[in-house]
């Protein structure tokens, strides 16, 4: 998905970043969370665990794509 570059600057979205999309009938709501508590709902360790976990997640997914 491309994020135009004045909508990526506004909302601190780099790569790397974590977004979240929100379905409210027929439109779609891009929300940047502020803290990792807020894209989560943990603190500290375990969201650095929850962090890793989705990034092998992630790779596995590439992985298998790239083999399709």
């Amino acid at each position: 998905m491309v994020i135009p570059v004045e909508i990526r600057r506004k909302l601190g979205i780099s790569e790397g970043s974590y977004v979240e999309f929100i379905v409210e009938g027929d439109t779609v709501k891009l929300v940047v969370p502020k803290s990792l508590k807020d894209a989560f709902g943990v603190d500290g360790e375990k969201a650095l665990e929850v962090v890793k976990l989705i990034s092998v997640s992630r790779r596995k997914e590439v992985e298998e794509e790239i083999r399709s």
